[in-house]
């Protein structure tokens, strides 16, 4: 059976699921992906050059014009694919840039599954969220609900989709939800792990271990769709309560949703701006991205986490942490809810930095309470989320049941590939 993922920053949500096919006996994988893509054993990957932004389009089109430009490149891609003799049997395709366009039209006879991870809207979700910042006006409706235009076109064309909870499938219309079934990539919790004994070295040359208090704060950029100004404003607080705390900070300053700050560079400098000179910065420590080894450790290390989210896609730092066995301190938001409640983390509100800071804090000063929550939390994602023994059977199951075929595990291959 011949199985195509298609996503520009391969593996993704995939890199999960193609170990676990790789694993399988009379399975050969492929992959489409642009620049970002990177190599997963036992996948043929075929990358392409992501295409320049129109020059000049219309506001309500500039997405889809792009993503149009995006599906030409993947398409030409998927010809390269069938002129050397791979003709999938399967694909599984993210549309949110415009890669799902040209699948039907390239591999006519294929199942096509379709990942689902966010569907824009006027209330419940990211928009209008926050009024810390302008609503938008009509004309910014009209485009917000524009960003649908391909996911909604290769649901039309799909044999099956998924979402990877249920807050996020509950994002589509009523009318499409019955094609949407839920299975999460899953969390390798043999990785993310406890470790009473986790030590990190700062760049400084000091040496954190587990036990001492650290706060931790993790996102792939700073901005207001992760809660980066309501943790930045709760910090002056958790560092006066806790005079011993430290605060580790891991993230890039770039912007992945919304806008950057009018006055500013980056949401960083901002938030800087109103409370660095209420910080020790001796105690702060900004860390930029890390590699994956060295973000474990600073789970492991972790006395409390913070994570905060909009009504969005719910992050994989948050099941990390909760895995790693983190003492969480998180929003009220609904994404997050989903998995966490008072008996796994200390859940407050989003809006809220006093009482962001005062659960922080009290977090902080009670390890036998954040000992238990944190052990809740593993609990729930080795109960719910884990990779190998939940996530991957229920991925699995879903595709046997649109392919019509059944896996079974190559032990030559399982070993090879370490699963």
């Amino acid at each position: 059976m011949k199985i195509l993922f298609v996503h520009h920053n391969f593996p993704a949500q995939f890199g999960n699921l193609a170990k676990a096919l790789s694993g399988c006996s009379g399975v050969e994988l492929a992959a489409i992906g642009c620049e970002t893509a990177r190599e997963v054993e036992n996948v043929r990957l075929y990358r392409y050059r992501s295409p320049l932004p129109a020059a000049q389009a219309h506001s309500f089109a500039r997405r889809f014009d792009n993503e149009a430009r995006r599906a030409e490149v993947v398409l030409y891609t998927a010809n390269r694919l069938r002129q050397e003799g791979f003709t999938p049997d399967l694909v599984i395709v993210h549309p949110g840039w415009g890669e799902g366009l040209p699948v039907r039209a390239a591999f006519p006879k294929a199942k096509i599954i379709v990942y689902c991870e966010y569907y824009y809207r006027r209330e419940g979700g990211d928009a209008g969220f926050d009024p810390e910042f302008p609503a938008m006006g009509v004309d910014g409706y009209v485009a917000l609900e524009a960003k649908n235009a391909s996911t909604l076109l290769a649901l039309a064309t799909c044999d099956a989709a998924v979402s990877p909870t249920e807050w996020q499938k509950s994002t589509y219309p009523a009318a499409l939800r019955s094609l949407i079934h839920v299975a999460h990539e899953g969390v390798d919790t043999e990785y993310y792990r406890p470790d009473p004994y986790a030590t990190l070295a700062l760049p400084n040359g000091e040496t954190l271990s587990a036990g001492e208090e650290i706060l931790t704060y993790a996102s792939r950029n700073f901005e207001p769709t992760r809660g980066f100004h309501t943790f930045m404003r709760a910090l002056p607080k958790v560092l006066d309560k806790r005079p011993k705390a430290r605060a580790l900070i891991v993230g890039d300053s770039n912007v992945s949703y919304g806008l950057p700050p009018r006055k500013f560079v980056n949401w960083k400098d901002a938030l800087l701006s109103e409370v660095g000179d209420r910080i020790d910065r001796s105690r702060v420590h900004f860390l930029g991205r890390q590699s994956r080894e060295t973000y474990l450790r600073i789970l492991q290390i972790s006395a409390a986490h913070a994570y905060l989210t909009y009504p969005f896609v719910l992050s994989w730092s948050m099941l990390e942490a909760m895995s790693a066995g983190c003492a969480l301190v998180v929003s009220d938001t609904a994404p997050v809810i989903e998995f966490a409640n008072g008996d796994n983390a200390v859940v407050t509100s989003f809006f809220d930095s006093d009482a962001l800071a005062e659960n922080i804090a009290a977090t902080l000063a009670d390890p036998r309470k954040r000992a238990a929550r944190g052990a809740a939390a593993r609990r729930t994602i080795l109960r719910r989320l884990d990779a190998k023994t939940i996530c991957m059977p229920n991925w699995l199951r879903l595709i046997e049941h649109v392919t019509d075929r059944r896996f079974e595990a190559d032990p030559a291959r399982a070993t090879a590939t370490g699963s």
